[in-house]
């Protein structure tokens, strides 16, 4: 039997990396003659540097950043070896030629809705700071390109926070420079963007991972879609989605972009930092899941395999919507593979194409979530010897 074991992570409690070497080593121990291989799974945000770095033997780095609430967080980045790359995700990002040295930074490692407590969620009062010192960082590091997963974020910024650490300047209508980060609090003041004589040193190059389709602005645009998560309050929509497109004018009037840039493919994503990376540094978007597979081999990987196991924390409708383990679990289905979904709890999946046995929830449902996450690792284990 050939095997691929991809998981995406169990949120706060197994990275996808740490759940497929628990998985493999477990499958192995009952099926020596099995022939299985690995692909950690990612998207955009949380386990996007982790996945990313460790699957190609990268380095990891650990810094102090302006967290989402203007508070000093530890966020991780990695820098990877172009050269450990396959072909594909090469062709994927498209770098210009001679870069060797990719930073892996993820935007939740700095400004992540993870790092705000739900009392004090606002896109009026969260920064993308951190991101610009993550970037900063590496650079300082030896990077030559970064690749920024935008996923998770706490903020809706339009990155203004990293394009400040990164050089640019926000005046107010008397000529003063703002004091501080240039929240969306503060965007009433700002009257001119002053852009940096360098805010990249020549040829560095951002590419954006993300999956996410929408606008920066309208019924389906950042405010609209992302703003009550991030504790946009229902009477403050209006204002925050004027104010929005106010900043996002003024943006593209200093750096020279034209304003059909705000209605583009995920220009909305992370509060429209993907926005506003676009038009102050020339970033890119690349599909994040598309990255992700190109990066780890799937493909090959997926194709030898017979069994293909996978799962993440909670496996649901959304799973299905181009989520990692639902895309995979779906494809496998249609070309005839067994599949196996793992998860830490199973909701509802209508019209569902997978045999109910094979969706097998690990954590007994009367488990207290606090218990079931600590007891992650061995209930995996006991699953997978259950039904493998």
């Amino acid at each position: 039997m050939r095997a691929l074991i991809a998981f995406d992570k169990y949120k706060d409690a197994l990275t996808a990396r740490e759940t497929c070497q628990i998985a493999a080593e477990c499958l192995k121990k009952r099926h020596p003659d099995w022939e299985i291989e690995t692909a950690p799974l990612a998207d955009g945000g949380d386990g996007f540097c982790d996945t990313l770095t460790g699957c190609v033997d990268g380095l990891f780095f650990n810094r102090a950043v302006t967290g989402p609430l203007g508070k000093s967080v530890q966020a991780r980045f990695g820098i990877a070896l172009a050269e450990k790359l396959s072909q594909p995700a090469r062709d994927l990002l498209n770098w210009k030629a001679g870069v060797r040295k990719i930073a892996v930074i993820e935007l939740a490692e700095s400004s992540g809705i993870s790092l705000t407590p739900v009392r004090d969620r606002s896109p009026w009062e969260t920064t993308t700071a951190g991101l610009g010192e993550a970037i900063q960082a590496a650079i300082t590091e030896g990077a030559q390109s970064a690749i920024v997963g935008l996923g998770g974020s706490a903020t809706h910024d339009l990155g203004l926070g990293a394009l400040w650490k990164l050089g640019y300047r926000f005046i107010d209508k008397s000529g003063r420079e703002i004091d501080g980060p240039p929240v969306p609090d503060v965007w009433p003041e700002v009257g001119q963007i002053d852009t940096p004589e360098i805010a990249l040193p020549h040829e560095f190059e951002i590419r954006l991972a993300c999956d996410v389709e929408n606008p920066l602005l309208g019924p389906s645009g950042a405010v609209a879609v992302f703003g009550p998560q991030k504790g946009l309050k229902p009477h403050r929509y209006d204002d925050l989605e004027s104010a929005t497109k106010r900043m996002a004018k003024l943006l593209c009037d200093t750096c020279g972009q034209p304003y059909s840039l705000m209605d583009a493919t995920g220009a909305g994503a992370a509060g429209g930092a993907a926005f506003g990376l676009q038009a102050g540094l020339g970033a890119a978007i690349v599909p994040g899941f598309d990255l992700v597979k190109n990066w780890i081999g799937l493909g090959p990987k997926f194709e030898r395999a017979e069994l293909v196991i996978t799962g993440e924390g909670r496996f649901d409708a959304s799973s299905l919507q181009g989520k990692g383990p639902g895309a995979l679990a779906l494809e496998a289905v249609g070309k005839g593979k067994t599949v196996r979904i793992l998860a830490g709890s199973i909701g509802e999946l209508p019209n569902s194409p997978f045999d109910p046995e094979n969706l097998i929830a690990i954590s007994p449902p009367d488990l207290p979530i606090e218990a079931a996450l600590k007891a992650t690792s061995e209930n995996l284990r006991k699953a997978i010897r259950k039904v493998l």
